[in-house]
Order: C-alpha cells, then sequence, then structure tokens
C-alpha cells in the first residue's frame, strides 16, 4: 500500500483507520415493512441479504447503481424539493489526480470507498472526508495507451469485509475494507493484448462479477465470475466466437453451438483482431429469476465490412444478454445493434423495474436500456421478449424499429468510402454516465447528448496499421487548417439534455437543455430531488416530477461520475466525485470543453444542508501557448501528418490538434522544435513511465516527422480558435 500525496501532482501536470458507524434505518424514509433491515455483525459485513434489500438500509450506498436494480433511486427524504435550495459544502477530499475521474462512491458502516484515475482506491470518513487509507496498485504508465477513454475506473464493490477492485492492467484485487490490504490479486486477462478494466465489480452470491475493454484496439470480450475468497475463476462467459468456432470450454460454448456462431462468417479481420464485444461497464442482477445480465461492447473493427464480410448480425455484438448466475450458462438475449457498425455500445445503464405493461395493464419485471444506437428499449427480464422501444434522441441512421425491436436503417449508414455524417455518432445518444429510475413517479432519467461524427471507411486499414483498430477514417473530410467560424459551428452543433422518459408511454416526459454535451450522471431521491453533474463544473438538482431547476453549485471541475447519497446520524448527504477528462475530453478536445481547461485536481465533494464550506480552487499555471518553430514541409506531408494524426493521436490530444488541457496540446509543446526530441517521443518512448508510449510499432520515422509538420502548422493556423473557446460561457439554460 503506498500513500500518495498532492505535491506529487505538479510534476504530473507538467507533462500532461477509525470509521464513523452509520445509522441503519431512516425514520424519514419509506421502507417495505415486510423487509427489514439485515444488520451487519463485522465491520463492512455486506452480505447478499443486505444487497437483496438495500432500500431497507437507506442510510447506506451499497453497490454502484444502490441496489441490486441499479435504479440508482435513493428512498432516503431528508433532502426535499423545498429545503434543497440549503445545500452546501460539507466537506472535500482532494484526490492525487488530473485525469479523469468516473467513480460513485459507496458508503458503508460511515466509511466511504472511492475510486480514482489509475485505479487508486480510498477509503474516507463519509461524515468529515478524514482519509482512513489509501491504495495505489502501482499501476504501468504505459498501459494508459490500452485506455480507449481515459485511465479511468467507476468504483468498487464491497462484499464480507473485502473490497474488490478492478485494476486498468487487468488485475482485479480483495482489499480489506478496514485497513486497504491486499487480501488477493488476480490477473483476469492476457496482458500481452491490449484489455483494460475501468467498469465496477459486482458481486453475487459469492462470485465477483467483472468484464474488461479494449474491443477498439483489437481484443475478444468476456464477462468472468470469480470466487470472491480466493479470486479463482468460477466461470467465464464470451461474447464472440473463437476465431475458428470451436469451444473453449467455458460457460458460452452451447449458446455459441446453437445460435451464435450462424451469425458470423468464416472470413474478415474478426478471425485475427478478437472480434471485440468487451463487457465494460453495466452488470446487473436479477434476483428473482436467478440471473446476471450485463450489456455487451462494439464490434473490433467497427467497420463491419472489413470486420465480417458476411453482413450478419455477429451476436453477442451490441446486445443484452442474460446468464444463470451459478453456471454462466445462457438464457436469453437481446441485440440492440444487428451488425454493429458505428461503436453502438449495449454496455449503457441496465435497470430492472416493475412497470404495467403486461396483459390489461398487469404487473410486469423489465429491463430498460437507453445505449448509444438512441433508442430507449423495455424488455421482459425473464426472457428477453422485446416490449417497447423508440428513439430518445435524434437520429438519422435508422427510422425507426420493427414489431421485434430490430432498427429499420437507413442504407447510406452502411458507410464506405463516401462518408456519411450520422448522429448519433460512436459517443452515443448515452455513453457510460449512470442513468436512473424513480419508481414513485414512474420515469427514467437520461443523461444524453447530441455528438455526430463522420464514418468512413479507412482505404488504408488492410495494409497500414494503427493502435485504434475501427476500420473507419476519422479525417475523412477534415481540412488540414480548421478556420474559426467552423470551429465555432462544430462546436454549436454539440448538445445535451437531460431526459425524463415514460417507459409506460415510449416517450419523454419532460426535457431540459443544456448548451454543452457530455452532461454527467443522475441520482433519484424520494424527496422528489433529481441530482446531475455537467461538464462546465454546475452540480444541479431538478424537480423529479417537472425538470425545474431547483438549486445549483459550482464544483469547479467536470461533474461527469453518477453522485450518490447517505446519512449519518440523521443527516442526509450527497456526494460526487469531480475531474477533467474521459474519452470526451479526450476525443474530442477543445472542440467539446466548455471553456479553456486549467490543470486541476480530482476531487471528492460532499454536500448537506447547511453545509458552509468552500471548494479550493488550484492554482497550477498554464504553459505559454505559442508556436515553438517555424513551419516547414511540404502541403503534402502535412496531409500524411493530419492523417496519421487522425489515427492514432486524436483520441487523446483532441481534433485538429487542438486539446482541451486534460493531456499536452501539442500544438504548444517545446518537443515540436526538433525533429530528434520529437522522434524520441514518438519512437523512442522517452516518455512511457508517464504514459505516453513509443509508436514505433505502427508509425514510420517520415509519419513521425510528418504528424510534427501537421502540429507546428495547426501552431501557426490557430488563430481565432483559442479566442473562439475563451469567448463563449459554456453555461447552460
Amino acid at each position: 500500500m503506498k500513500p500518495l500525496h498532492l505535491a506529487a501532482l505538479a510534476a504530473i501536470s507538467v507533462f500532461a483507520v477509525s470509521a464513523c458507524s452509520g445509522s441503519e434505518t431512516n425514520d424519514t424514509a419509506t421502507v417495505d415493512a415486510d423487509t427489514p433491515p439485515v444488520e451487519a455483525t463485522t465491520f463492512a459485513d455486506v452480505t447478499d441479504a443486505r444487497l437483496d434489500n438495500a432500500e431497507a438500509t437507506p442510510a447506506e450506498w451499497l453497490g454502484y447503481g444502490f441496489d441490486r436494480e441499479e435504479t440508482r433511486h435513493s428512498p432516503l427524504t431528508g433532502i426535499t424539493k423545498e429545503n434543497v435550495a440549503d445545500l452546501g459544502v460539507a466537506w472535500t477530499y482532494d484526490l492525487a489526480t488530473n485525469r479523469g475521474v468516473e467513480s460513485t462512491p459507496i458508503v458503508i458502516d460511515g466509511t466511504m470507498y472511492v475510486h480514482s484515475a489509475w485505479s487508486v482506491v480510498y477509503a474516507l470518513d463519509a461524515a468529515t472526508g478524514e482519509e482512513l487509507w489509501v491504495y495505489d496498485p502501482d499501476v504501468d504508465r504505459a498501459v494508459g495507451v490500452n485506455a480507449c477513454c481515459d485511465v479511468v475506473n467507476r468504483g468498487v464493490a464491497v462484499y464480507e469485509g473485502k473490497v474488490y477492485v478492478g485494476v486498468i492492467d487487468g488485475r482485479v484485487e480483495a482489499l480489506d475494507a478496514k485497513t486497504g490490504e491486499v487480501i488477493w490479486s488476480k490477473i483476469t486477462v492476457d496482458q500481452s493484448l491490449p484489455y483494460t478494466i475501468t467498469g465496477a465489480p459486482r458481486v453475487v452470491d459469492g462470485k465477483v462479477l467483472i468484464g474488461n475493454g479494449g474491443a477498439e484496439l483489437g481484443v475478444r470480450g468476456y464477462l468472468n465470475a470469480l470466487d470472491a475468497e480466493t479470486g479463482d475463476l468460477i466461470w467465464r462467459f464470451y461474447t464472440v466466437p473463437s476465431p475458428d468456432k470451436q469451444p473453449d470450454g467455458a460457460a458460452s460454448d452451447s449458446a455459441f453451438e446453437q445460435i451464435g456462431n450462424v451469425t458470423w462468417g468464416d472470413t474478415g479481420a474478426w478471425t485475427t483482431d478478437g472480434g471485440g464485444g468487451t463487457v465494460w461497464d453495466s452488470i446487473i442482477y436479477d434476483e428473482e429469476n436467478d440471473t446476471v445480465i450485463f450489456g455487451v461492447g462494439n464490434g473490433s473493427p467497427w467497420n463491419q465490412a472489413i470486420r465480417d464480410p458476411s453482413g450478419l448480425d455477429n451476436l453477442f455484438l451490441s446486445s443484452i444478454v442474460a446468464v444463470d448466475a451459478d453456471t454462466g450458462a445462457y438464457k436469453w438475449h437481446f441485440q440492440t445493434t444487428p451488425g454493429d457498425n458505428w461503436d453502438y455500445t449495449a454496455t449503457q445503464t441496465l435497470i430492472i423495474a416493475t412497470l404495467p405493461l403486461g396483459e390489461d395493464g398487469a404487473d410486469r419485471r423489465v429491463v430498460m436500456q437507453a445505449p448509444k444506437n438512441g433508442f430507449f428499449y423495455v424488455i421482459d427480464a425473464a426472457t428477453g421478449e422485446f416490449i417497447a422501444g423508440n428513439n430518445y434522441v435524434p437520429m438519422n441512421w435508422a427510422t425507426g424499429l420493427d414489431e421485434n425491436g430490430r432498427p429499420i436503417e437507413v442504407p447510406e449508414a452502411r458507410y464506405a468510402e463516401i462518408p456519411y455524417l450520422q448522429t448519433p455518432g460512436p459517443l452515443g445518444g448515452h455513453n457510460w454516465h449512470p442513468m436512473a429510475f424513480n419508481p414513485d413517479v414512474g420515469l427514467a432519467y437520461i443523461p444524453a447528448q447530441e455528438i455526430p461524427q463522420a464514418y468512413g471507411t479507412d482505404p488504408r486499414f488492410q495494409d497500414d496499421s494503427t493502435k485504434w483498430n475501427t476500420g473507419a477514417d476519422f479525417a475523412a473530410g477534415v481540412p488540414q487548417v480548421i478556420p474559426s467560424e467552423v470551429f465555432k459551428f462544430l462546436r454549436s452543433g454539440l448538445k445535451g439534455r437531460l431526459i425524463a422518459w415514460d417507459p409506460v408511454a415510449n416517450e419523454a416526459r419532460w426535457t431540459v437543455e443544456h448548451e454543452g454535451p457530455w452532461n454527467g450522471g443522475v441520482l433519484s431521491t424520494a424527496g422528489g430531488v433529481i441530482f446531475q453533474g455537467k461538464l462546465n463544473g454546475e452540480f444541479v438538482a431538478y424537480d423529479a416530477g417537472t425538470g425545474d431547476r431547483l438549486w445549483v453549485h459550482d464544483v469547479k471541475s467536470g461533474a461527469a461520475s453518477g453522485p450518490g447519497t447517505f446519512e449519518i446520524d440523521g443527516e442526509q448527504y450527497v456526494t460526487i466525485t469531480t475531474g477533467w477528462g474521459s474519452a470526451y475530453l479526450l476525443s474530442a478536445g477543445a472542440v467539446a470543453a466548455p471553456q479553456p481547461v486549467p490543470p486541476t485536481v480530482g476531487k471528492v465533494v460532499t454536500f448537506k444542508l447547511g453545509g458552509d464550506q468552500m471548494i479550493a480552487d488550484i492554482d497550477i499555471p498554464l504553459i505559454e501557448r505559442a508556436p515553438q518553430t517555424a513551419e516547414f514541409g511540404t502541403e503534402e506531408q502535412s496531409q500524411i501528418g493530419l492523417v496519421q494524426y487522425a489515427r492514432n493521436c486524436t483520441v487523446c490530444h483532441g481534433p485538429f490538434a487542438v486539446s482541451a488541457g486534460v493531456l499536452p496540446d501539442l500544438r504548444w509543446s517545446t518537443y515540436t522544435s526538433s525533429a530528434e526530441a520529437w522522434k524520441g517521443v514518438l519512437v523512442d518512448g522517452n516518455l512511457q513511465s508517464i504514459g505516453m508510449v513509443s509508436f514505433a510499432d505502427v508509425l514510420s520515422e517520415d509519419e513521425v516527422e510528418a504528424i510534427r509538420a501537421y502540429v507546428v502548422q495547426q501552431a501557426h493556423n490557430s488563430e481565432g480558435i483559442d479566442e473562439a473557446i475563451a469567448s463563449e460561457s459554456g453555461g447552460s439554460q
């Protein structure tokens, strides 16, 4: 266990045990009288019974989505529509990172467990923010290049005195909940391949459930069930077939033999590149049917014409899959995007609810999801049968759903040499940000967005390698020099909104429009209040029934995480983790940033009624924004640089070489002034220790120099772009 200190943060920014006892019951909460509280007997004694009856102990936040159904709806009523305006900061805690933070805190026995960038875990006193222990798994920073969407983690699981941690390098570890000491550590991936873990584990009946990420870089996805006591593998369910369609000796074998293999052709890049289908986020447990239900990600490569020229459905890509909790045996599936071609993952929030959708309005247990493809789905939890669906955001890739819930595609969306400007783009109509469901008003709350993308087949894919395994051309239609007017136009087309979706009426009840996209996760409470953070730093409370804004507080950093709430000694708290980063700010860069992003420190910010603390500013000076060398090279060289930058650099340093500030803006890097220094970074790997690995395996030295020429060109043609960003407030309405 290695403590972290803020003194180390300045160096980072240059380059890029006592617990307060919590109340087990809440006099003001609405709790089912037939579901008595399950008393804890030892420290962090989270049992299956407690998880099954989370609503009976509303003072705690036991799991990633609060309860087994992952509704993110708390029964606490201490904070209401009438008094929420009195919320103030109770305490803050600085996380030793300037990278993305996406964790939802777990609160048990008065202790808060928080996951941060690079998989660091913190245990804090939930009432005061006092640090109890810190665990750093000491991740090799070079693995950051395998993280498609920043070096984030969304949370931990706590079960029977242990904290379960998914480490970004593919390890899963069990820590002592009281001390942070490692109990066991298991490698769950082939670490020679570009796998990562960013999702929160779940625990069901002594089994730790964890998936992984990496489909953008070429891997084969699966869900693992590990023994909670030892870490040993109990079962594994693969989401795409083995390359030769032969059995793996896994729980998924019979599913592929019966229904999966026939949905894949015998040729294509999937036979060498893994096929994708990573289970990188949502996993839930349906206790009524003893079923684990999980979402499956995109294909690898994205472009189906390259991945599998047969054009078949490619199960279980972009699907919701249900398996037996004990054995992992297949039960049912529902595919949201057959033959995925656009990174339309179905890994977004899954929520179980009981709705009047049976015959004559009878109750029916359902699963709800708003995946990337822009449709909201309601399916039967026991069978996977499609019940209802409708688009929740504007789209131009499909005209609707047929009677079985299959999208009716627009032919042009199957892009080829001619690019197609499509919405939603690969960031989706809804991404990882947690959705919530309030059973009192019957509404699901979707953090939705509009971020279009031009897709076109990458003509260089077959004979020109890249770390990103998409088969799509990100440089299609991109000019070498982008005028500030075009930059402003691109920014104006990005939108975000909070949608209150009625899953019975199959339509939006109300919508709150934001000026910028990538608005954060949602918390619902029985006090009739909905909480949501935003990219511009606003943390907002809304009326659950009407969407009226009730309260707002500036948390001074990006607020994309899923908030949580808990109670100690009769006092209700609301908490959120903050920090700049994640896929949006990295891959969309300053096109998407609400304002020039200063270096900042991730935080835990916790509120209570009458809180009077301040959120401190971090004063870290920005580097000088000026070109470091004169323009050089030919127009042809700069065009090559544009293409190679788009294929290899955009996802971290931003489009057009304009960074949002989370990672270095290469236009102003001193390395651009020297061909030898530039080569030292991109080819020789001189900065690998801080996460900038060598690209010698995918770029020639001529291409490396062409990228430098393009970046220098962008530095000299940036007049107006930074001013355009600074002139916009990035606020909301």
